[in-house]
């Protein structure tokens, strides 16, 4: 407990007070104004079943200097003491929003002795949180040199992987005339690999965090390019840029990804020791179609500023160029979908059909947006059932940059009016019948940053910040304008689930212990930062890895080692466990860093930090329907009721797992049977509106 190491010695009282696994807050901080609630969790169910808890009725809020009581309060009960089913636990929610204080604070049971971690009340707070999470890229970058003051000592390294300015063409090793420049750019992940097609909504995300609130990325936040006179993210994205460039041919071909060709080649740490060769795969059109829709919106972005406005038009060029050579294949249908045959390893590269068409309309509204050709908006007309987003109705957070460009164009000066409409129609329509629970805070979830169980995959860190970033973006487009309260909360919850408010008490970033974090993760699954390595784990080793680097996060999907508990075989949220090794454990499934991981955190971050704090819902607003509700039998084949002993009139939908609704009772009696002989056998979800009030239950007619 690092941050009160220095008071044990003013104050003997917190040599008594234990920080607790059961008390569970954003480690970093609140803004002044924000709700602030902590958790308060009794383990039932996994790997930590074996612990109790019972705590006070009534907590106290503690300034950590003075250690005098600014706030007590009684907790409340999360949904009458059942379990929740995504953690294995029962618990309370505590709300101390009434502290507005600026200062440092801790939670503490007078009962137990168990405090929790120590946390600031300011607005500032998550300021250096920003800069230090942000220098990820600089670590992850190719090409320069990693020198002190940018970089921590222990992380101080040589110009890494020169060769790259002489890769070669992976089908034509040895032929010399293949050599091309391809240096530059990030590291994908924890490999030292570089994808063009993972650019998509890494840079996507990270331009919309700048639009959305330039004023948090200054000029300081320590990398070789600060104090030019352009903000550092702008720079750091103008690192990936270059190398975008470089992947691109004469006639707009893009290369899709270049590396090593096979696990023993530039393997070792640090990253300036590998010089084997480097080769460059295939050009493909979703490489191509990719980079038009990168470098469209980046030029428009990068063309505010001045001393970059050549630069911008030479990415408008590039984007053009690209989009011209994809063009025939999209309207011959005849897109390349298997171009990455993994002759250079690991992630595989290619993207489906239906995912490059979708990537085309994003490509199609930045290009719109940038040079108001109505080439593009035409195309958009033409193929606007190519999205998913309208065709199905998938506003949900694995559509991010496709539902960036659709809510943008609705706000550019001349559209198609028929085309704007549907758009924003079937956004409300997402917004208002909120089926997967996507949009607006609600009370399903203990921890409070709501996601449904199958987000919990490898990479679920993504999807959660996705989550949030897709209710802001509502927020930002006035998609159902008496929801902005509850999209800020659902925002901030999603936040706080990274910084501490989860089953585990863990900070999903790497080593920032020094930067008000009392637990966060020890090891990542990083070529330079391996197991084994000096930089594996500063508990056992010289250093830890660099700090701010967001993990993977919980897999429920894992199975590569049932003997490995945790984290097979447990409550979703706590499918974790704080490990780099390699086969056969796997590790990379859940503690692998990766860009596009880390720019959707930071677009999250970035607007929480700064947000106005309209999110002021008591908890007493939120009846939590879930403890009221239970559909009886569950399973059935032929009948159900809702059983309720306080509502006896609800609107009731059902819909399948495509979505449809294949139901729908308008203020339906809730004693009476709902007859469902005629639906197929299945999963259904059961949403229910009572009382103004959204819930869904999940229903398996057989």
């Amino acid at each position: 407990m690092k941050k009160l190491s220095i008071l044990y010695f003013i104050f003997p009282l917190f040599c008594f007070a234990q920080h607790s696994d059961f008390i569970h807050i954003d480690q970093f901080g609140y803004r002044t104004n924000a709700t602030k609630v902590a958790v308060i969790s009794n383990p039932q169910i996994g790997f930590n079943s074996d612990l109790n808890y019972t705590p006070n009725s009534t907590l106290e809020v503690r300034n950590a200097l003075t250690d005098n009581i600014v706030f007590s309060g009684t907790i409340q009960q999360w949904n009458n003491g059942n379990i929740h089913s995504q953690s294995g636990d029962i618990g309370w929610w505590f709300d101390f929003s009434s502290v507005t204080t600026n200062g440092s604070y801790y939670i503490f049971d007078t009962t137990t002795n168990q405090s929790s971690a120590i946390f600031e009340v300011n607005d500032t707070v998550y300021d250096n949180i920003i800069k230090t999470t942000s220098k990820m890229f600089y670590y992850n970058r190719a090409g320069i040199e990693k020198a002190e003051p940018y970089v921590l000592a222990p992380y101080v390294d040589a110009i890494s992987f020169t060769q790259d300015t002489a890769a070669r063409d992976v089908y034509d090793q040895n032929n010399t005339a293949t050599t091309k420049d391809m240096s530059g750019g990030w590291f994908d992940a924890g490999d030292y690999n570089k994808y063009v097609t993972f650019t998509e909504s890494t840079v996507h995300n990270l331009l919309w965090a700048y639009t959305e609130n330039p004023q948090i990325f200054g000029d300081d936040f320590n990398i070789p390019e600060s104090d030019n006179g352009i903000p550092d993210l702008i720079d750091e994205i103008k690192w990936e840029l270059d190398w975008l460039l470089k992947m691109i041919n004469t006639d707009g071909s893009v290369h899709i990804k270049m590396g090593s060709r096979n696990y023993n080649e530039n393997t070792s740490t640090p990253p300036s020791i590998n010089t084997n060769t480097r080769y460059y795969g295939p050009t493909c059109t979703s490489a191509a179609i990719s980079t038009a829709s990168v470098l469209a919106h980046a030029s428009k972005v990068l063309s505010q500023f001045t001393s970059l406005t050549t630069y911008a038009q030479t990415l408008e060029d590039q984007a053009i160029l690209c989009w011209n050579w994809a063009l025939p294949y999209l309207n011959t249908d005849t897109l390349q979908e298997n171009c990455d045959d993994g002759a250079i390893v690991a992630g595989d590269a290619d993207k489906t059909i239906e995912e490059q068409r979708e990537m085309a309309i994003t490509a199609a509204i930045y290009l719109y947006a940038l040079t108001g050709n109505n080439t593009y908006d035409q195309y958009l007309i033409d193929n606007i059932d190519d999205s998913a987003v309208i065709a199905d109705g998938a506003w949900n957070n694995y559509n991010i940059s496709n539902i960036d460009a659709l809510l943008h164009y609705t706000t550019l000066n001349t559209v198609n009016t028929a085309l704007k409409t549907t758009i924003i129609n079937s956004a409300q329509t997402a917004a208002s019948n909120n089926y997967s629970e996507y949009f607006q805070f609600n009370t399903l979830d203990l921890y409070r940053g709501f996601t449904n169980d199958w987000i919990y995959h490898w990479g679920s860190n993504q999807a959660k910040a996705n989550t949030g970033n897709l209710n802001l973006i509502f927020k930002k487009y006035n998609i159902n304008t008496s929801s902005t309260s509850s999209y800020n909360l659902k925002a901030k919850e999603m936040l706080h689930y990274f910084h501490g408010v989860n089953p585990l008490d863990l900070v999903y970033l790497s080593n920032m212990n020094s930067y008000g974090a009392e637990n966060s993760i020890k090891e990542i699954y990083h070529t330079w930062f391996y197991d084994g390595s000096q930089w594996d784990n500063e508990d056992i080793t010289d250093y830890g890895p660099a700090p701010g680097f967001l993990v993977g996060g919980a897999n429920g999907d894992y199975t590569a080692n049932p003997n490995l508990i945790p984290p097979y075989n447990q409550p979703l949220q706590k499918s974790y466990l704080d490990f780099n090794t390699g086969y056969p454990d796997n590790s990379w499934e859940f503690s692998e860093p990766a860009i596009y991981y880390q720019s959707a955190y930071i677009r999250l971050l970035a607007a929480v930090s700064r947000m106005e704090e309209d999110d002021t819902l008591n908890n007493d607003d939120f009846t939590i329907l879930e403890k009221t509700l239970k559909l009886v039998p569950n399973p059935s084949k032929n009948t159900f009721k809702i059983e309720t002993p306080n509502f006896n009139y609800a609107n009731v939908n059902i819909i399948n797992l495509n979505g449809q609704k294949v139901l729908e009772l308008s203020n339906f009696e809730t004693r009476k049977l709902i007859d469902v002989s005629n639906l197929a056998d299945g999963l259904y979800i059961v949403s229910l509106e009572v009382n103004g009030q959204l819930t869904n239950l999940k229903f398996i007619k057989n």
